[in-house]
């Protein structure tokens, strides 16, 4: 199964980004990537949502249902698919303190089968999995920032 991996360091207190990181509701707001977040279930530790994603590249949206396990003493978000368009989809968020803040890490597995999708599909969708996760991160980064400058 095909994993990407990112991390970013983002200048504002773990407790901090580790919540906005919760607030999973709020990112249609500011990552272009996600249309819609709905909690379908919240019982902490464990969460349940369904996600609508955008492809801009393929004109067309990507919808899931995610089971999360929020660790709140280890900082850690650990997610797998229930449903959803890919064939398998999980990963996990890291938080850790760091001098200069927080160090954020996202990991995502995932399988999407297409029937006959060739080698030059199965790149591409890579090479789109990393800018989404990256541009998650940047996202997140960008809005806890600027939420400290108000």
């Amino acid at each position: 199964m095909p994993t990407v991996e990112s991390e970013i360091i983002i200048e504002r207190p773990v407790a901090e980004v580790y919540a906005l990181a919760q607030d999973i509701e709020r990112f249609p707001e500011f990552m272009a990537d996600v249309q819609s977040v709905e909690i379908l279930e919240d019982d902490p530790p464990r969460r349940v949502s369904r996600w609508t994603g955008v492809i801009k590249e393929f004109n067309r949206t990507i919808e899931w249902t995610e089971e999360d396990y929020w660790d709140d003493a280890a900082h850690l978000c650990t997610f797998t698919q229930l449903e959803g368009d890919f064939s398998e989809y999980s990963g996990r968020w890291e938080f850790g303190e760091v001098p200069a803040g927080t160090r954020m890490r996202l990991e995502v597995n995932y399988e999407y089968n297409v029937p006959l999708i060739g080698a030059l599909i199965k790149n591409l969708l890579r090479k789109k999995m990393q800018q989404n996760i990256d541009a998650m991160l940047a996202a997140l980064k960008e809005e806890a920032e600027s939420a400290a400058q108000e």
